[in-house]
């Protein structure tokens, strides 16, 4: 049975921040009254306003994003590279004397030697949900956060409408904008996103431990509610089963249309989601990205990964791709994908 591995984790309450892992006590279950679903919904780039959908390629893949004033937004607080996509089709895997769009595909999304440089925009407020979410990061895991002092990759912190940012590392200045509302833990939440993170709902595996009720889901909003692989991102599942504590989760709530849930355990209950800091989950994801070491994620021979927007199977270390001819070894360039 094909087996498949993702990096990823999740979106929503608003809690107390803490420099210890949270710990997901599995009993613990809560229905929430419907005037505290706005609350639960505050890591959305525009939560004022719906915008039209609209179908972009992205790593070589077609996938649903709301556009606003020339930005694609997708789950909400994700912000998609506007100058890294197209409205037509790509090429997955090229030919090796091919010579891809300049449109197309991302970085690896990885920081280099564990090290995210970033700046703080003057206007910001409360500079200090900034400073303890690094903390809270810095404390927990192997990444350190260093002010940028002329480095072109970085991570900009910046007044907006709501909570957003991109996922990892896309080149060049990338924003994480916090309105007024966006507490600290928010604010690890997007810094999650940044360095590579996924919202844990969208795993590959979700099936296996929720229920997505679409009966429920504002209209226009459903895309919000695909895998990651579905929607044709990169991802692989470093942890081996969903984490409802994970700080990049869902709410119950999310997106819901009329109060009644969106996503339910898979015996119909719902459950808690925490914004205070990251998870044991959360850190074991990180840890796998992001060697102690400093060094690159680990591939097991025998496994599939979604890297770039491409499912591959690793073996004997090197990187094997299914035709309708059979296996078919590829190799992964700057990025992108090409025939061996």
């Amino acid at each position: 049975m094909k087996k498949s591995k993702f990096l990823l984790l999740p979106v929503l309450a608003i809690l107390a921040c803490s420099k210890d892992p949270i710990v997901e006590n599995e009993e613990s279950e809560t229905q929430l009254k419907p005037e505290e679903i706005t609350e639960q919904l505050t890591e959305v780039a525009y939560p004022d306003e719906l915008g039209p959908v609209s179908e972009i390629y992205y790593g070589g893949q077609l996938m649903p994003v709301e556009e606003h004033n020339g930005n694609y937004i997708y789950q909400g607080d994700i912000m998609i590279p506007a100058n890294q996509t197209s409205k037509s089709p790509q090429s997955l895997i090229l030919d090796q004397d091919a010579t891809p769009q300049k449109s197309t595909g991302r970085t690896s999304g990885m920081w280099p030697d564990n090290t995210v440089y970033y700046a703080i925009d003057n206007n910001l407020s409360d500079k200090n949900r900034v400073y303890d979410a690094i903390d809270h990061w810095e404390s927990n895991t192997s990444l350190k956060f260093v002010q940028r002092s002329g480095q072109s990759n970085y991570i900009y912190f910046t007044p907006g409408s709501g909570c957003s940012s991109y996922v990892g590392m896309i080149g060049g200045r990338q924003n994480i904008t916090l309105a007024s509302a966006c507490t600290t833990g928010n604010t690890i939440h997007e810094i999650g996103h940044a360095v590579g993170l996924w919202h844990e709902q969208s795993r590959v595996d979700r099936n296996n431990y929720i229920n997505v009720n679409f009966d429920n889901v504002r209209s226009g909003t459903e895309h919000n509610f695909h895998t990651y692989e579905t929607s044709g991102f990169d991802g692989d599942e470093y942890t081996t089963s969903l984490d409802f504590g994970s700080i990049m989760m869902y709410s119950a709530y999310s997106f819901s249309k009329n109060g009644e849930p969106t996503i339910t355990r898979n015996n119909g209950s719902t459950y808690q989601v925490q914004r205070s800091g990251l998870s044991s989950g959360d850190i074991k994801g990180i840890e796998a990205m992001y060697p102690g070491d400093g060094g690159a994620p680990s591939y097991t021979n025998g496994e599939y990964y979604t890297i770039s927007g491409v499912t591959v199977l690793r073996a004997n270390d090197l990187w094997y791709f299914w035709t309708k001819y059979g296996f078919k070894r590829v190799e992964l360039k700057n990025g992108r994908w090409y025939w061996v």
